[in-house]
């Protein structure tokens, strides 16, 4: 179990009262004499978010007050993640939780309560715990709370010591976890099996790039691929970015963080699928070896790529990850991809767009990103826009000539190497959060993992 999961059997486990402004005097006529007294004077509103420790007659704490109505619309289902840090050491059980709002108001407690200390001095983790409440599957909230945890530590960590090498690392150890086949092609041998952008986007690192491609399940259940991309560190290449734009770079194997991630649930729930996971990991690297703009890539699809800019290099390695994982005709291919700015001046940091032509998949994720807490947002396939990618002496371009509809642009380039599987589905995420909010602290996020990890056991876990 999660650390701050309490056991069960823990009776004397301090009330955690979730009240709404409106239901507030309901509430306090409840309580003892004192506690109401305490309450008033403090001027507790009960609203959204605040809390109040209410002292007993020994001086300990007698309960604890918590404004939210998480029945309400508007309300975040993970607003119990901002107790963590807040609470005093100690056990608490939630009280007047609907039911419908428990399970994701424990997630958002565990999310909360994570920490990235591995460069820091270690301080004390939050010591608050929860008692279960009744319905809630405390292993599975575990495991999602701990495959979360392994994203955001990967997304987290600086490119010194997670490089192409790291991402492979981090693999390995998810296969070995679970018992997963794993393989890796690195350096020169990516041109002999068929890889060239890869190869190309990657070879100027002094850390060699690779493709990662690690298997799990019985060949005969549905094929579930999922692709992630593993730029570890994104300099722009010779089209170099400027310094702000290299801040947050470590950030752009997010993809990859999320498709590990995500694994790790289908792996840990044993769900009946045959997984694969394929991770191009490189660093795009500055020296003299670097592509350029205007090179002509050979792809392993077949089709021959122009080079409109060097700091679009995310679509390149995903284009041969993609037409790997195509050519087995998988039931559903999904990639995940820290791809576009375009995508966040449309839709901000928390909302990750989607692509993807199966309209009743697209229904299904939107409606289980709101269940889960896991928000995306469906853009269109917009075929039109095709001609946006056209080059005069190749198959393709991988950049529009103009800055329009950045996010879609990248989409379509990335579909033009998927033709057999039976759905596809490509997520623009950001990976990052840029403010802390409950359950979501600030830095590395793993977005859309769970959302499609929800899909999975639905359709496949009978």
């Amino acid at each position: 179990m999660h650390p701050s999961i309490a056991p069960s059997s823990v009776a004397d486990s301090i009330p955690l009262i979730i009240v709404s402004s409106e239901e507030l005097a309901e509430v306090l006529a409840t309580l003892p004499a004192p506690a109401k007294a305490f309450a008033t004077a403090q001027g507790f509103a009960a609203d959204t978010g605040s809390h109040l420790v209410l002292p007993d007659a020994a001086g300990g704490i007698a309960a604890v007050l918590f404004g939210w109505a998480p029945l309400k619309a508007e309300a975040d289902p993970f607003l119990p993640g901002k107790l963590p840090p807040l609470l005093p050491e100690g056990t608490y059980r939630l009280e007047r939780l609907p039911e419908a709002a428990a399970a994701n108001a424990v997630l958002g407690f565990l999310l909360g309560a994570y920490r990235f200390d591995r460069y820091r001095t270690k301080k004390a983790p939050p010591k608050a715990r929860l008692v279960l409440p009744p319905g809630v599957d405390g292993e599975e909230v575990t495991r999602i709370a701990e495959a979360v945890a392994l994203g955001r530590d990967l997304i987290n960590t600086p490119a010194n010591d997670l490089g192409p090498d790291g991402i492979e690392a981090a693999a390995r150890s998810v296969a070995g976890r679970h018992g997963a086949t794993i393989a890796v092609t690195v350096g020169d041998d990516l041109l002999t099996g068929n890889f060239p952008m890869i190869h190309a986007v990657g070879r100027a690192s002094a850390v060699a790039p690779r493709l990662i491609d690690l298997t799990w399940g019985d060949p005969a259940h549905p094929k579930v691929t999922l692709v992630g991309k593993g730029v570890a560190f994104d300099t722009g290449g010779l089209d170099i970015k400027p310094p702000a734009g290299m801040t947050l770079m470590k950030k752009d194997m997010g993809g990859a963080a999320a498709a590990l991630a995500l694994a790790d649930l289908v792996i840990g729930a044993k769900l009946p699928v045959r997984l694969r996971v394929l991770i191009p990991a490189v660093e795009n690297a500055i020296s003299g070896s670097s592509f350029r703009p205007g090179d002509i890539l050979q792809s392993r699809k077949g089709l021959t790529v122009e080079i409109g800019n060097t700091d679009a290099e995310g679509r390149l390695i995903l284009g041969d990850a993609l037409a790997l994982a195509d050519e087995e005709a998988p039931d559903l291919i999904v990639d995940y991809a820290t791809l576009t700015g375009a995508a966040r001046v449309a839709l901000g940091p928390d909302l990750p767009p989607f692509y993807t032509d199966d309209d009743a998949l697209a229904a299904r994720l939107a409606s289980l990103s709101r269940a889960v807490n896991d928000p995306v947002w469906r853009m269109p396939f917009w075929s039109p826009y095709d001609t946006m990618l056209s080059s005069k002496i190749a198959d393709v371009n991988h950049i529009a000539g103009s800055a329009f509809a950045g996010s879609v642009i990248a989409a379509l380039f990335l579909r033009r190497f998927v033709d057999k599987a039976g759905a596809y589905v490509h997520f623009d995420i950001f990976g990052w959060t840029p403010s802390a909010k409950p359950g979501r602290p600030e830095g590395g996020e793993v977005q859309a993992a769970r959302l499609v990890y929800a899909y999975l056991k639905e359709r496949f876990g009978r």
